[in-house]
């Protein structure tokens, strides 16, 4: 007679993914089929709750770098490598849907790219979404790094940039680390030469995002542009 061996608690995830699909799963259940493996004590489902608690949520985690993962007991190099995969993933499918030929009349899905490009970042950042005549993304580029009250933006490197590009318009996006989305007297006065420098190009500037980690804020929906 033969005998059915329970799967072990850590694979349960899958058996129900693929019956039920991936949305009846926890994040900690998810998370546990990409681990495989837990700790002594501590299955891939517990390792995966563990996780998201300190970095107090998923897009912490999966925005660490890899000298922080690498200190997690139970990531080694290999789930280290796995995790800083599916960021980039998740980073590349947003750009690819801003190239995908619609125009950019969605603001949501260009505030969901730079937060998952900036939101996680302990330094300031400063990158320009080049667009076609049709609002289309061309290229990403970061412009900038450090605080912009040391002004290490320059307008002529965006401006050469967007000449090279062909660029008919750019949006310009920066986080703040200290999770404060409120444009600084620095952002708008960057805002506005920047604004004036490019029009005398025929470049538009559409926008500039200030980026914190649960998301973005116009400063043109603000009125600030």
């Amino acid at each position: 007679m033969t005998h059915l061996i329970s799967s072990p608690h850590s694979e349960r995830p899958r058996e129900r993914l693929l019956r039920h699909g991936a949305h009846v799963l926890t994040s900690a259940e998810l998370l546990a089929i990409i681990l495989r493996t837990g700790l002594p004590g501590c299955d891939a489902v517990s390792l995966g709750r563990r996780l998201i608690e300190r970095f107090e949520g998923l897009r912490g985690l999966l925005s660490a770098d890899a000298g922080v993962l690498m200190q997690v007991p139970g990531l080694g190099r290999a789930k280290t490598c796995e995790l800083l995969a599916i960021n980039e993933l998740n980073r590349r499918a947003l750009e690819e849907d801003l190239r995908s030929g619609e125009a950019l009349d969605q603001p949501q899905r260009v505030k969901q790219f730079c937060t998952a490009r900036l939101g996680h970042l302990r330094v300031e950042h400063c990158i320009a979404l080049f667009l076609d005549s049709q609002l289309r993304l061309i290229a990403c580029e970061e412009v900038a790094r450090g605080t912009l009250a040391q002004a290490s933006v320059y307008p002529r490197e965006i401006i050469k940039a967007a000449l090279g590009h062909h660029a008919a318009a750019l949006i310009l996006a920066h986080n703040h680390p200290s999770g404060l989305a409120i444009p600084s007297q620095a952002d708008m006065t960057l805002t506005r030469h920047l604004k004036q420098a490019l029009a005398l190009v025929d470049v538009r500037l559409l926008d500039h995002l200030i980026v914190i980690a649960s998301g973005a804020v116009s400063m043109a929906e603000r009125g600030d542009l």
